[in-house]
């Protein structure tokens, strides 16, 4: 069974995601009913809901949002990563408030569409501090020119558990390596740091990618990070982009095919259960 650890859920009659419009093929609703049947079908047994960079006003909406979703019957959420602002002075109530709800499972704030600067600001690396001893991660989301900065935030917090999303989003469709090559290898070398192998279909080329286009990069990632420090995740319905969930995890299976059992499993669900307690 897999544990899926970044599932987005759009409801645009509750929320507003100001990003959707620059993204038409995805701009629409993804309900938890849709994502369950095809999750049961590919063996996924529960997820957690990632932030989906909602208008910022909406943010404390959202977690309640999926928060009500999860005390539905048979419902597969068993926590959230919620969205934040550790640039903002407001951060350390809201981390406070939230820090007490078991369902509050760690953090994000999107970084890859941000300037490089943001990361760099005393009162954000403060913040990040501040999540030190609480036991919620947080999630970084960068592209591969800015692992570096990823790896700043994980020497100025070596007791905060950092997750990296998406294997570090590799330019799969430029067929690019470097420099996400060696930046992988240098942030994998912090022990606070995991490896997400998550949303790597959406970065190959639609029409024509194989296993073959995803393997360096996954298996790299991995190899990086060894098998007691990586996550699975869906990126469900970013993974839409590049041929759907039932795609994504076929595709994992092939590409751990010569994994024994006890890896498998620690990849696509007992690191994760660990990890965040579930």
């Amino acid at each position: 069974m897999i544990f899926d650890t970044h599932l987005h859920l759009i409801d645009q009659s509750a929320l507003r995601y100001p990003w959707l419009s620059g993204v038409p093929a995805l701009n629409r609703d993804f309900s938890h009913d849709e994502y369950a049947v095809q999750a049961r079908r590919a063996g996924i047994e529960g997820a957690l809901h990632m932030e989906v960079d909602v208008d910022p006003a909406d943010i404390e909406a959202e977690t309640s949002h999926v928060k009500a979703l999860s005390q539905q019957r048979d419902s597969l959420l068993r926590g959230a990563i919620a969205s934040c602002r550790p640039e903002e002075q407001g951060f350390a109530a809201y981390l406070e408030a939230l820090g007490a709800d078991p369902f509050i499972k760690g953090f994000r704030r999107v970084l890859h569409v941000m300037p490089d600067e943001l990361s760099e600001g005393a009162l954000f690396r403060e913040n990040i501090k501040r999540l030190a001893d609480t036991q919620l991660t947080f999630d970084l989301v960068v592209l591969p020119h800015q692992i570096p900065k990823a790896i700043a935030l994980a020497d100025l917090a070596p007791n905060v558990q950092l997750v990296l999303d998406h294997c570090g989003v590799p330019d799969i469709k430029g067929s690019s390596e470097h420099p996400w090559r060696q930046h992988m290898t240098e942030i994998a070398r912090r022990p606070n740091v995991v490896g997400k192998i998550s949303g790597v279909v959406a970065y190959a080329e639609a029409g024509s990618w194989t296993v073959e286009t995803l393997r360096s990069y996954v298996e790299h990632t991995i190899e990086c990070f060894g098998w007691d420090r990586v996550v699975w995740g869906s990126d469900w319905p970013v993974c839409t982009l590049g041929g759907g969930l039932a795609t994504w995890v076929a595709a994992t299976h092939a590409l751990l095919a010569d994994a024994s059992v006890d890896e498998r499993e620690k990849l696509l669900s007992a690191n994760a259960k660990r990890l965040w307690r579930l």
